[in-house]
């Protein structure tokens, strides 16, 4: 019988700050030492870290396989091939935990389908860090990803989504690339309803975290905070008596 590597999905920092690499359980640490073929989103990036982390092995002698954004079929299948050959693999993002809100989840999928096992490493996660943190509701959530980049198109969506939260009183949260956070931000504070609890989480574990719950009106009578080029999550809760804005 031929033997069956396991596909380990390990989180990773939320920051590139020394101080972050605290959040890495050593459970966790051991898993990525004990690896040597890796899936990663930016191979760079996953050099980098396990350079930090001490991997007992020469850099050069560690497999990285990037997975595209839109992975064929046959990209996947090159994967698998390494656990059908018994090479337990690591998937890992550029931050936090893998396959939420990155091409991840199409390879854990097939995975699944072909009888692997899959086993889920404990982790920073800015989607939960951030709901801890915000003061939202944390039995009913959503998170979105990204929203659409065009102003329209994305004060839409907000309105939409303002109007799930009211119906179901469920937090809607979602993120931005860095350098649009601020844009982002903007459109918040134009389009959802003034009473509308919005909680703006920057840098999780890094070291300008900063985490703030307001209403839409206190946000809108006090200086923006500075988000540029800081990874930032966006969360909000709208009043059930709350109008559209």
């Amino acid at each position: 019988m031929t033997p069956h590597g396991t596909l380990y999905l390990l989180p990773v920092p939320l920051s590139e700050a020394p101080e972050a690499l605290l959040t890495l359980s050593p459970r966790l640490l051991d898993r990525f030492r004990q690896l040597s073929f890796f899936v990663v989103e930016t191979p760079k990036t996953a050099r980098r870290l396990l350079k930090r982390i001490d991997h007992p092995l020469p850099i050069a002698q560690l497999t990285m396989s990037p997975l595209p954004q839109e992975a064929t079929m046959a990209q996947l299948e090159s994967l698998l091939a390494l656990l059908r050959q018994g090479h337990s693999l690591g998937l890992l993002s550029d931050a936090g935990c893998p396959a939420i809100a990155d091409p991840g989840a199409r390879l854990v999928n097939a995975a699944h389908a072909a009888g692997f096992r899959v086993v889920p490493e404990t982790g920073p996660s800015s989607l939960l860090l951030g709901l801890m943190a915000s003061g939202l509701e944390g039995q009913r959530f959503t998170f979105h990803g990204y929203l659409p980049v065009p102003e329209m198109a994305r004060n839409a969506r907000l309105i939409e989504l303002e109007k799930r939260s009211r119906a179901h009183q469920e937090t809607q949260s979602f993120i931005e690339t860095p350098y649009r956070n601020e844009a982002l931000f903007a459109s918040l504070c134009r389009t959802l309803h003034p009473t509308t609890q919005l909680c703006v989480a920057r840098d999780l574990t890094g070291p300008q975290e900063w985490i703030r719950t307001a209403s839409v009106s206190e946000w809108r009578h006090r200086p923006p905070p500075d988000l540029h080029h800081f990874p930032t999550l966006f969360l909000f809760l709208a009043h059930s008596s709350g109008r559209s804005g």
